[in-house]
């Protein structure tokens, strides 16, 4: 390992805008109708090799079902186990490679996502996610290029960070090694950036990953590796299944280099495997170290002194930005009755402007949800909402998955603040509202803090500083990230460090140092450089 140093502290990417005439729109329809045409074949990545397999299963678009994109691969046992050997092969040489040259690798592939491949993994995510494009720009490219590149910089913090006091004689020192064993990377549909960054930030600091992308991400999940490849990752650091997750996931937990979970989905599936790992402690080599971002309950607290515009505004960029399928969504919302009507009003006038359509069409605000699973559920909390006594849909609720799996942006009223969509997470464009007498904001601080197991996001809307004040101190343990007078979504790499606690999971903050300390084992070092030659003290005379 060479020297240790800071590398600069990185920018941003600046999101393109993809006005109507611009060069970066005419590319990405280009190649988003490209991308439609073929028949892709995503291969598994296993070492050296690109492997294809006699099972597949069809990769379709959300807002056209009916319309093959092309197949993934569908590994059986065998092919997990190779991937681990090939991890575990490449893991010595990839370890001891100078920080600085992994490094290079990383940010070489933050230049590709954010020139050559712009383009490519932008399409790739509106054609298999159903993101509209500027959903698709801040997620594929941005977030993506931000994870890569602050990332390195934190790493260099963490190489840089070494004792400072030394006493005459001993020189300390600091090893940040990385894990014995390899990592396992699980990783959702809802974000082309975390699928990148769950492999790549342990692997930039020495780690060896298996990674089962979502069945539903194949296609960005491909490019995102063709992006590693071209920017020179050595065979063997990122090994690629795909296929049947609870086989997968089973062999990788019976494994005894097993040494760490990065994963992003379900809060459910999440303690089912920590549960696997808890009976499978005996056979690990070390303990592994577990980090998940799971689910959300995201809430938007209204002050009466809240401007009914920015209110509105809130509402619709936090519920309804791809559909809803965001763990940190807005979902349920807390509003006075002294500015309820107004609200109301205003924002079933703004939603009746939304577009909904295929992302081809880059003026659909509103694109397909997911897949049938995501339809089927979405559509069954809508259809009790209007059968239920303590419920009423005020806008929206149409849902039809004749083309693609299409949902209205819809907003419940209840009456209940226990009602079943007021507490459990939906993943879907579903906003329910709960209306608070204005003198009972106290209660109401407590009500929000006590309704969902979930802590992920939360935002509060005020002009008054002593109740924003109130908000931070009551709600403090509702959120892992908290904002004030913004949408409770839209964390930026380096800016607002993501995650949350409870049941939303670990709080290992993704893009920031604190995610990437997890990755690595630390290894205290005292050199003596002249040992003593008498084992006599003074005080022995």
């Amino acid at each position: 390992m060479t020297g240790f140093f800071k590398i600069p502290f990185p920018h941003n990417e600046v999101v393109k805008g993809y006005a109507p005439q611009s060069i970066e729109k005419k590319e990405l329809i280009e190649q988003y109708i490209a991308l439609k045409k073929q028949d892709a074949q995503v291969p598994m990545y296993i070492g050296a090799e690109k492997v294809f397999t006699a099972k597949k299963n069809k990769i379709v678009m959300p807002h056209d079902h009916q319309h093959v994109l092309g197949h993934y691969q569908v590994a059986d046992k065998s092919h997990v186990e190779k991937a681990i050997s090939a991890a575990l092969a490449a893991k010595k040489k990839w370890a001891n490679l100078h920080w600085e040259s992994r490094a290079a690798i990383f940010l070489k592939a933050a230049e590709l996502i954010s020139g050559k491949y712009r383009a490519k993994i932008n399409a790739a995510t509106m054609l298999c996610q159903s993101k509209n494009v500027f959903q698709a720009e801040i997620d594929a490219v941005c977030e993506l290029a931000d994870f890569l590149r602050f990332n390195v910089y934190y790493m260099s913090q963490i190489y840089a960070d070494q004792p400072i006091v030394n006493s005459p004689g001993i020189w300390n020192r600091m090893e940040h090694r990385p894990l014995e064993g390899f990592i396992y990377a699980i990783t959702p549909f809802n974000f082309t950036a975390i699928a990148g960054n769950l492999a790549a930030a342990p692997a930039m600091l020495g780690n060896v990953i298996v990674w089962k992308p979502s069945d539903s991400q194949m296609l960005s999940a491909n490019v995102i590796m063709e992006i590693f490849q071209e920017a020179g990752l050595p065979n063997g650091v990122i090994n690629m299944v795909t296929g049947d997750p609870q086989m997968i996931t089973d062999t990788v937990l019976e494994h005894a280099e097993f040494s760490g979970l990065h994963y992003t989905g379900s809060t459910h599936i999440f303690k089912n495997i920590w549960g696997k790992i808890g009976t499978n402690l005996t056979k690990y080599k070390n303990y592994p170290r577990i980090v998940g971002e799971t689910g959300g309950k995201d809430f938007v607290l209204v002050h009466p002194s809240a401007p009914v515009s920015e209110v509105v505004v809130g509402l619709i960029r936090g519920a309804f930005e791809y559909q809803g399928q965001k763990c940190s969504a807005a979902s349920r919302a807390y509003l006075p009755k002294s500015l309820f009507q107004a609200i109301r009003a205003e924002l079933i006038q703004e939603l009746g402007t939304l577009k909904m359509g295929s992302p081809e069409d880059t003026s659909h605000f509103i694109n397909a949800v997911i897949h049938q699973g995501s339809f089927d559920k979405i559509k069954g909390y809508i259809e009790r909402a209007k059968a239920s006594h303590d419920s009423e849909i005020i806008f929206g609720g149409k849902c039809d998955d004749t083309k693609g799996y299409f949902v209205e942006p819809t907003v419940i009223l209840t009456s209940n603040p226990k009602y079943s969509s007021m507490c459990e997470e939906i993943f879907g464009p579903v906003l329910t509202i709960y209306v608070y007498e204005d003198e009972k904001w106290a209660e109401t601080l407590k009500l929000i803090d006590e309704t969902s197991n979930y802590a992920l996001t939360g935002c509060v809307f005020s002009k008054s500083r002593a109740a924003i004040e109130e908000a931070m101190e009551v709600l403090q343990y509702a959120a892992g990230n908290f904002y004030i007078n913004d949408k409770p979504t839209g964390a930026v790499v380096g800016q607002q460090a993501f995650g949350g606690a409870r049941a939303s999971g670990t709080n290992d903050k993704a893009g920031s140092i604190l995610n990437l300390l997890r990755w690595v084992s630390p290894r205290t070092i005292k050199e003596t450089l002249v040992p003593p030659s008498d084992y006599r003290y003074p005080f022995l005379g």
